[in-house]
Order: structure tokens, then sequence, then C-alpha cells
């Protein structure tokens, strides 16, 4: 037996053993997925039991190192405990931007100190984070925010807002750019982590058309931010900003991937009919799912090869912009697909048999996909210019 082999069957034994019943269920409502953090209370004592497991294993976070609440896998290890989750229909024990965005910043940027303090923390579920970068004037152009911090000693006084600031009437704490040299665009900006109890923090709920959102204006009035608590070097943090849009594109370019749904086509086959051929009832529609399920079968290797290549160091730059643009638009044609395969009922908002409106809840989200993270037309831009080498207007 190899030493894969070996590592497959020792996590496929453990999973047996601490993977509760009900978390191999599929995901029903926003409350099975589990955040974590200082104000997080768990749905049922299942999936407290799948958190500390996990954490305990370091299974939160596999290929963090165990020094920083990790397992220590190897890439090839990391994919086979992902593999094996998902032959169980595992939910994920833990979802976090601290995870997907915060984390690899700190192993990159952060001190010794910040990591052993931080990184336990988020792997552990005991912190949940917020990013604090777009402003009312500052989206697609970040780096002219103005939300300022004035030294004031041993500490900076913050003052101005972020919008678009996913979960931040839950999150703990947040990971803010702040700009602390009016005199410089690019190098006058500092990446800050502080509490989201400090006083003159405060959230106002934005509500979007679909009928909810996670996103909230957050505003900082007189903010006090002690000067240790940045990552990386002060009026440098445009340099973590960077690296950490890199893996929140690659976060939101998932959603291509369309989670555990094997084929479209396959999912709909029962609500719309299959004829005496055992095909989908519906010609027209049934090429267009197959086409979707061929390109997104492609977008899942191509995301196979791209994660490969990033944690070996091999990655573009700019191949997150490129998965990221992608993934956006085939989570778009998806719901796109779901709304026309859903018939009348696709379009009912508000009964129990249609749990509230889902379908066309989601399909209403979806069009904020090629907005957050960086727009599609700026991820074109990139691409042109950074993967493409194509010259400039």
């Amino acid at each position: 037996m190899s030493d894969q082999d070996a590592f497959r069957a020792e996590v496929r034994a453990w999973l047996e053993a601490n993977c509760p019943p009900e978390m191999r269920e599929p995901v029903r409502d926003e409350g099975d997925v589990c955040w974590g953090g200082r104000k997080w209370v768990f749905k049922n004592d299942a999936q407290k039991q799948w958190l500390e497991a996990c954490a305990a294993k370091g299974y939160t976070v596999p290929d963090w190192p165990k020094e920083y609440g990790g397992a220590g896998l190897t890439p090839e290890q990391t994919k086979i405990l992902k593999q094996e989750m998902k032959r169980i229909n595992a939910r994920s024990p833990l979802d976090s931007f601290g995870i997907w965005m915060l984390g690899p910043a700190l192993l990159k940027f952060g001190t010794e100190e910040q990591k052993v303090h931080y990184l336990n923390q988020i792997a552990r579920g005991e912190i949940r984070w917020c990013q604090g970068y777009s402003e009312p004037g500052s989206g697609s152009d970040l780096v002219s925010l103005q939300t300022l911090g004035e030294d004031n000693g041993d500490h900076w006084v913050v003052n101005g807002s972020k919008i678009w600031t996913s979960y931040a009437d839950k999150a703990d704490w947040i990971f803010c750019l702040v700009r602390t040299d009016k005199a410089n665009k690019y190098q006058g900006i500092t990446f800050m982590l502080f509490d989201m109890e400090s006083k003159g923090v405060t959230t106002k709920p934005i509500l979007l058309i679909s009928g909810n959102s996670p996103f909230c204006e957050t505003f900082f009035d007189d903010v006090e931010v002690p000067k240790t608590q940045f990552v990386g070097e002060i009026n440098r943090g445009w340099d973590v900003a960077k690296y950490l849009l890199g893996h929140e594109r690659e976060m939101i370019s998932g959603g291509g991937a369309g989670g555990d749904m094997v084929s479209i086509g396959g999912t709909f086959a029962k609500a719309i009919g299959k004829n005496d051929h055992g095909e989908l009832d519906d010609p027209i529609l049934r090429a267009e799912m197959a086409a979707f399920d061929v390109d997104v079968f492609a977008y899942r290797a191509m995301g196979e090869r791209f994660m490969d290549m990033w944690k070996t160091g091999r990655a573009h730059p700019a191949s997150s912009n490129m998965m990221k643009y992608v993934g956006t638009e085939l989570n778009k044609r998806r719901h796109e697909l779901v709304m026309s395969g859903g018939g009348s009922e696709a379009l009912e908002w508000d009964s129990p048999e249609t749990k509230g409106g889902a379908r066309p809840r989601a399909w209403l989200r979806t069009k904020a996909n090629s907005i957050e993270g960086g727009t599609s037309e700026v991820m074109l831009n990139v691409i042109a210019k950074r993967i493409l080498d194509l010259p400039g207007a």
C-alpha cells in the first residue's frame, strides 16, 4: 500500500468515526453553515461536535502548519481529505473569511506573534472576520480610498466608512485598509486589524433586490487602533491587499464549480420530466444544460490545475482574475438555467413550497457576483494586460 493509499484509509476511518450523520445532509438554510466566532450560536449539537472534532485534528485548515492550528498536510494529502469529505457529502466544518482571505495573508506577511495569536483562533472558529476594503467612492479604484488613520503616538485614530462589508454586523474583528499617508496613493495605505466592538464602530445593513443581504455599511468615528495591529509594513498595506484579493477572487470563483451539483441536467430531469429515451423532456433546454455541464467540468479541471500550480508557486499572479471571471459567469449562467428549468414555480416569491422563493432570490443574488471582489470589466482588463500582454488603450 502506498503512502497516499494509507493516508486515504486513515482519513476515511476518521471521518466515519467523527462526522455526525446530520453533517452529511445537504445544507438547507444559512443556519446549516457554521461561521464560528464570539456571537455564533450552533444550530445543533452535531454542528458543534463536527467543528470541534475537525479543529482538534487540524482539518478546518488542513494545509496550514500545525503550530498555527492546521494539520500540516501536503497538497496531495489535502486533496485526498477533500475527496473523502465529498465522498460522504460531509459539510464544511467551518466557513470563514479568516480561512479564505486573512489567513493566507497572515501566513505570508504576518509576524510570528500574529500568526500564533490569530491563526489558531481562526482555525478553531473562535473569531469571525469581515473585510474593510470598498468605500462609497472607492470600489474598482480601491487605491483612492479615503478612510484615514491619523498618528496619535501609540495608536491611530481612524475615521471614514466602508461599504459592501459582508457580515460586518456579525463579525468580531475586521481586516481593514486605511490611508496613513495622504501624499502617496499606493504607498500610503496600512493594513490594519481591529475589534468590531471598538468604540466608534457602527454598522448598517444594506438590503439587496433579492430581499436579503449579508452586506453592510460600516462607519468609523474616532476609532482608536493600537500601533501594533497592522500586517506587513506601515504604508505598504497595498502589497498585503493585492495578495489577499487573489485569495478572495479564488473563493468567489468557486461558485462556478457548482458545489456538490454533479449535473444540472440530471438535477432537473425529475422536475421537467423525461422522454421515452430517459432524456430531459425539453430538447432546447436539454442542449443548453448539456453545454453548460461540459463547461463546468472543464472549469473544474482548470481549477484543479490552477490550485496545484498556486500551491507550488508556479501560477501566474493574475490567474485568480481569470478564475474569478469565468467562475462568476458560470454561476450566473447556472442560475439562468435554474430559472428556465423551474417554469412558473421559479417566479414564486413567498410560499413554503418554494422555500420562500429560494430560486429567484438566488438568481438575483448572482448579479452581484460580477461586481464583488472586482468587477468583470476589471477582471477582463487585468487578463488582457497581464496574461495576454495586449497593449493598453
